[in-house]
């Protein structure tokens, strides 16, 4: 048997593409004594790393003037699901550099895909291939 296959763990199914610069809103479980309960962690993807193991992914986010990073690995059974708010348009794999930012300075463009080209008609409309033109009348 191959070692690969043994330690080969399932990606939660259903996940969206992930890419650095996108803002996303993570939900994960959280246990806490004898609950269990959602909680939403929203932010930048900074990081992604895919590998054997199924790869993780770095979120940040600003909370009160204090920057918080959280990885979030893609085969956990606490990862509920991931909603991709927006894309960023970046030029990197690892964004580290945000972390050095204000807010404001932080804030990326937004990576647009699938827009669909909007066809302007013609003013002139010209007559369909072997129908005669229809005469000009002058309206008084």
């Amino acid at each position: 048997m191959d070692i690969k296959v043994i330690g080969k763990n399932k990606v939660t199914a259903g996940l969206p593409k992930l890419a650095p610069g996108d803002n996303v809103r993570v939900s994960f479980k959280i246990k806490e004594a004898n609950r269990e309960r959602l909680q939403v962690f929203p932010g930048l993807i900074i990081k992604v790393a895919k590998h054997n193991s199924g790869g993780n992914f770095t979120v940040r986010r600003v909370t009160s003037g204090v920057g918080v990073e959280h990885t979030f690995p893609l085969a956990s059974p606490l990862l509920e699901k991931i909603e991709v708010v927006r894309h960023g348009k970046v030029r990197r794999s690892k964004l580290y550099y945000i972390r050095r930012l204000s807010t404001k300075e932080a804030r990326l463009k937004e990576r647009r895909e699938n827009i669909a080209q909007v066809v302007v008609p013609d003013m002139l409309v010209e007559a369909p291939a072997g129908q005669p033109e229809a005469p000009v009348t002058e309206s008084e």
